[in-house]
């Protein structure tokens, strides 16, 4: 479905150039022309390379896989196109990171979650439309609208669609439990949960007890997001002592890095599947690794948008 590109640009950061030509080729648009460069001592620069005044712009890119650099380049762009009289600036964010810091949860921290939703409200931008923030209450923290979008229907149609039998959904931990019902509800199988404690702050978790029957079942897990896949190689051995057959886990965010996969490998776990929300060269092509697209979301949501039509139906 084409759209009009004399009231509309997408732009990509360099972080978002591969999703936002999907985002392009669904909605029959070519990408806007733009310009950015790190400099030698690590300043970055953005430009727009085509004229924005009196346009909606959307501007594309996850803070992921170099968070800090990822999100000061996102907060040039906004400051950009305010600047060249853009009518409105809507970030196109598929992965926050810091949305995992939203609370104080020991003393003397910072929430930087809060902290990168004031400064991207303060740079000017007019809306976010990202998918499976770690908490969903992150939304709150911003007072421009916030579409939350969810990878679990994409996850779901994969899982349908491969025909597996006589499997559950697995939660990784307490915390995920609300999240994890919706799949298993969704697909009409029933759920087990993973009591998972972490001790302090170096990505270490460890699986005390598996909540629910796995015996002679397959297991799928579902999580946000994985960046040393400890924590889902920890529940598919515990998952395995159980008795659970094969064992496949669903992640929204693929932050995983070398030490991320090596373990992967050594795992039990026989598929990851993944989304593109963010470009991450470490995991392409992996043997155990299938990503799905949800670009084609995030275009039918822009497409909404413009068009003045609800979008309340895509969230789930």
């Amino acid at each position: 479905m084409g759209m009009n590109s004399s009231e509309i640009r997408i732009f990509a950061g360099s972080a978002g150039i591969d999703f936002a030509k999907k985002i392009c080729t669904y909605l029959d648009l070519e990408i806007g022309k733009s310009y950015s460069k790190t400099f030698s001592d690590g300043n970055t620069f953005v430009k727009i390379d085509e004229p924005v005044r009196d346009k909606d712009v959307y501007i594309v890119q996850p803070v992921g896989i170099n968070s800090n650099n990822d999100f000061m380049e996102l907060l040039f762009w906004v400051d950009a196109f305010k600047r060249a009289s853009a009518d409105s600036v809507t970030v196109i964010m598929p992965y926050f990171s810091y949305a995992k810091s939203d609370k104080k949860d020991e003393p003397r921290v910072s929430i930087r979650a809060r902290v990168c939703a004031d400064a991207i409200e303060v740079t000017g931008a007019d809306r976010i439309i990202t998918m499976d923030l770690h908490s969903a209450q992150i939304q709150g923290f911003f007072k421009i609208p916030v579409d939350h979008l969810y990878a679990r229907p994409v996850f779901c149609d994969y899982i349908k669609n491969r025909k597996l039998e006589n499997f559950v959904i697995a939660s990784p931990d307490a915390g995920f439990v609300k999240n994890a019902r919706k799949y298993s509800s969704y697909l009409g199988v029933s759920m087990v949960i993973g009591d998972k404690q972490r001790t302090d702050n170096d990505e270490r978790a460890e699986i005390l007890e598996i909540i629910g029957n796995v015996n002679g079942k397959n297991v799928v897990i579902v999580d946000d997001f994985t960046t040393t896949c400890r924590t889902l190689s920890n529940l598919a051995a515990a998952l395995k002592e159980h008795g659970a057959l094969d064992i496949y886990a669903c992640v929204s965010h693929s932050v995983i890095q070398r030490l991320g996969l090596e373990e992967l490998e050594r795992s039990c776990i026989k598929q990851l599947i993944v989304t593109d929300s963010i470009c991450n060269p470490a995991a392409a092509n992996h043997p155990r690794i299938v990503t799905l697209s949800v670009a084609p979301l995030f275009a039918e949501v822009i497409k909404r948008i413009h068009n003045r039509e609800s979008i309340s139906n895509l969230f789930d």
